[in-house]
């Protein structure tokens, strides 16, 4: 399960994406367009800086911005630092095998196991700039509905 901070730390890293190049974006800006509480997305901005994915510029121009290019950065870079590893069950971690009674045994790990795979390679293989690509052709091609 994602939790809701990482996706919070998601979508202010998409939104750093869509705004790539254009300068610092301020905190607000950032909360605004993407629904984020901008008291917790101030914590979760200054954790993704100390972790290299976005930097920041002091004063009345200043803000958040990408640290590197959204075509590398990836949506599993992010999720593995916020959250851990894309485990499906908490049970399919080396640290809980001393926790679990059937650990080597289980009829399950392969499956769980495959399932890790599955997601990791959705995630890992999915940047940013391809975020930003498919939201803009999704933009191109709304078509407002009317009715009378």
């Amino acid at each position: 399960m994602v939790s809701r901070k990482c996706q919070y730390a998601l979508r202010a890293v998409f939104e750093l994406a869509r705004q790539y190049g254009k300068g610092p974006v301020r905190i607000a800006d950032i909360a605004r367009a993407q629904a984020i509480p901008p008291r917790f997305l101030e914590v979760i901005l200054s954790q993704l800086k100390r972790a290299g994915f976005v930097g920041s510029l002091r004063g009345r121009d200043g803000g958040y911005f990408l640290a590197r290019s959204p075509d590398q950065v990836t949506v599993g870079s992010v999720m593995a630092f916020v959250q851990g590893p894309h485990d499906p069950v908490g049970c399919a971690n080396r640290p809980a095998k001393d926790k679990c009674p059937l650990y080597g045994d289980c009829v399950f790990m392969s499956m769980w196991e495959r399932a890790r795979r599955a997601m990791s390679e959705v995630y890992d293989g999915t940047t940013f700039q391809s975020l930003v690509d498919e939201a803009t052709h999704k933009d191109e091609n709304y078509v407002p509905g009317y009715t009378i």
